[in-house]
């Protein structure tokens, strides 16, 4: 058996866990990406059930999963699929058989979006995971956090068409004040919709938007001679 994305670090949720898998000839742990609350219980777990760990390298983990790597169970494979975007190296799993996808914190249950502001460059390979999605032969995705999603290109569409449209919100706002940062954008990007206590995690997901608008569209550089100098 496979316990994928074990769970945080929380003692009654470890013996559960141990106790669902008591049955099973052997157990691995099966990890998308390091956030505690994906990834707290690895070490737990690992001795308890005496579990190898596979995953993205990071803590924990004693077999580092790369794209393509297939991991057999009784009840078919599991293909690893790089999907940066969420963090770097995160990882979904394919499961063929059942057309379906382990999708991680890719795509979630519920709502239209995912954080996405971990590292430079983050935006673009978030669009591009989704697009390696949609190559997929999928007829659920079950993400780590809410429930399956039962269609999964409109899904994908949706969490796609989100992104994209505060990557233009960021591209008109920088048109008008080129100069603006994250802080300067806030009110104009998310309104009076941003939830309280999320202005933090606001201001990091503008600020890797308005690295990639910056990136994707560099500002011009002036002309040569005096016309340059004097603007």
């Amino acid at each position: 058996m496979v316990v994928l994305d074990p769970g945080p670090d929380v003692e009654a949720h470890v013996r559960a866990v141990v106790s669902a898998v008591s049955g099973a000839d052997s157990v691995r742990v099966l990890l998308t990406h390091h956030h505690g609350d994906h990834a707290g219980a690895v070490r737990a777990l690992a001795e308890r059930l005496d579990a190898r760990v596979l995953g993205p390298a990071g803590d924990g983990v004693t077999d580092t999963l790369t794209d393509g790597r297939t991991i057999q169970t009784e009840v078919g494979s599991l293909v690893a699929v790089h999907t940066p975007g969420h963090t770097r190296d995160h990882l979904c799993y394919h499961w063929p058989e059942e057309r379906a996808l382990f999708a991680g914190d890719t795509l979630l249950g519920t709502g239209s979006t995912t954080w996405v502001a971990d590292y430079p460059g983050c935006v673009a390979d978030y669009l591009a995971s989704l697009d390696r999605l949609r190559s997929l032969d999928l007829e659920v995705v079950y993400p780590t956090h809410g429930p399956p999603l039962t269609d999964p290109p409109p899904a994908i569409d949706r969490f796609d068409t989100h992104r994209r449209s505060r990557i233009a919100q960021v591209a008109e706002a920088l048109e008008r004040s080129p100069d603006a940062v994250a802080q300067d954008l806030l009110e104009e990007v998310y309104g009076t919709s941003l939830p309280q206590g999320m202005t933090s995690a606001a201001l990091l997901s503008l600020d890797a938007l308005v690295n990639h608008v910056r990136a994707a569209y560099p500002r011009k550089s002036p002309p040569s001679g005096d016309a340059g100098r004097q603007g």
